[in-house]
């Protein structure tokens, strides 16, 4: 039997190199390949990161946005900087995001309009469950039934006696057919069981006008977009459309408080990106907006404009737009919506 030498081929030096160099070969691999985003996740970020909103300036979901991305930051510390690219019912947005890379550093606003326009329209050319992914809710915001102060209707209750009375003959305002504010108000007419007439309109002023002359009975528009006419008692809030009584108008009872169990509509602002991007860099811009949504600044920011913040889980923000999808892809089926 042949002696062995150390440093001979086949050595235990020999063997003990070989094993340290795999296993050092072993060490690199996960960093060269899947370990490459892990690595991006922890120094995330290092620049500037884009959030497109697919409305125009100075709307809600502007200013909130706005006011979030001042905060975001401070605390990541890079700044956030907002586009607007408005048109085609989110579609240019969306198409903006698409060209982009899945590393966190361009989002995109997604409200409850969203979820109701993946059943609207026929194609709408992008996917929001499937090539986006979320990251948490901001801003949410109620609904009001608003009435006119010299008519008859003092309570919500009073207008739905009303309407059991004499089925088919009182309108309900709203704003363009299938908006926000129109679904609702289908959706108000079928959980409270009434049959009366609803009566779009362009803009909110339109239907300010309309319920001032008498031409309908009431209006279903944000309380914010009436605020004006609210401070002038041009118009009187009845109720509002959440799950709780608006902390703006505290003396506001629910829909569900007057007597219309069941029925709640809460529209949101939230922050989404694209499908595929590391769970980690999800999980730091989820932890930032749980810490922007506590802040006492933009908690009373928020109630001055007529909305509330607060913060979702990806998973809880999830499963929110797929119960709003659910339930607005009904109320367009049963009202006989057409779809665009």
């Amino acid at each position: 039997m042949k002696k062995i030498v150390a440093g001979e081929n086949g050595s235990p030096s020999r063997i003990r190199r070989m094993l340290l160099g795999a296993a050092a070969i072993a060490a690199l691999v996960p960093a060269m390949f899947g370990g490459v985003a892990g690595a991006q996740a922890q120094d995330y970020p290092t620049k500037p990161i884009r959030i497109i909103v697919p409305f125009g300036p100075g709307g809600l979901a502007d200013i909130t946005m706005r006011l979030a991305g001042e905060k975001l930051s401070g605390i990541l510390g890079q700044q956030f900087v907002v586009e607007n690219h408005p048109g085609a019912g989110g579609v240019a947005a969306a198409n903006e995001l698409l060209k982009s890379d899945p590393d966190g550093y361009d989002l995109i606003v997604m409200s409850n309009g969203t979820t109701i326009a993946t059943s609207l329209f026929k194609n709408l050319g992008y996917d929001p469950q499937t090539q986006f992914t979320p990251i948490s809710t901001l801003a949410w915001f109620d609904l009001g039934v608003f009435s006119n102060p010299e008519g008859e209707y003092k309570t919500l209750e009073d207008f739905i006696s009303k309407a059991k009375a004499e089925p088919g003959y009182l309108n309900v305002a709203t704003v363009n057919p299938g908006s926000s504010q129109n679904l609702a108000a289908e959706y108000f007419r079928k959980v409270a069981g009434i049959d009366v007439n609803i009566v779009t309109y362009r803009t909110s002023p339109d239907i300010l006008a309309a319920l001032i002359r008498g031409e309908v009975d009431v209006a279903i528009e944000s309380p914010t977009a009436f605020s004006g006419a609210l401070e002038n008692n041009q118009a009187k809030l009845l109720a509002v459309t959440g799950s709780q009584r608006n902390p703006t108008y505290p003396d506001v009872p629910t829909a569900q408080e007057a007597g219309v169990e069941g029925y709640e509509v809460v529209g949101w602002n939230a922050l989404y990106t694209l499908a595929g991007t590391p769970d980690d860099i999800i999980k730091k811009l989820n932890d930032a907006m749980f810490e922007v949504a506590g802040m006492p600044e933009i908690q009373k920011r928020f109630m001055e404009l007529g909305t509330s913040a607060r913060a979702l889980t990806p998973d809880e923000m999830a499963a929110q737009f797929e119960k709003d999808r659910a339930r607005w892809a009904e109320v367009i089926e049963s009202a006989g919506i057409e779809k665009r």
